[in-house]
C-alpha cells in the first residue's frame, strides 16, 4: 500500500483525468468530476493550496479506486 501523501490541486486533476473523469461543472470554488460509467466526485479549487489526506481518501472513496491506483496516477 503507496503511503499516502497530500497532494498538489495540478496532482489531483491529472489522477482524475487519467482514471477518466471529466469536470462537468464547476459551483464558486468546488469543481464536480463525473466517470462515464456513472461516479462521480468534488474536488475543491483553492489554488496552490494542497488536498490533504483526509479530503485525498475521501475523493479517492468516491472515484471508487484503490489509494496505490490514485496515486500511480497523481
Amino acid at each position: 500500500m503507496a503511503a499516502l501523501r497530500p497532494l498538489k490541486l495540478r496532482e489531483v486533476l491529472r489522477a482524475l483525468g487519467k482514471l477518466g473523469f471529466q469536470k462537468t461543472s464547476q459551483r464558486g470554488s468546488h469543481a464536480k468530476f463525473k466517470h462515464p460509467d456513472g461516479r462521480w466526485t468534488v474536488v475543491p479549487v483553492h489554488g496552490s493550496k494542497e488536498i490533504d489526506r483526509c479530503l485525498l481518501r475521501k475523493i479517492i472513496r468516491e472515484c471508487e479506486v484503490s489509494d496505490d491506483e490514485f496515486m500511480a496516477q497523481a
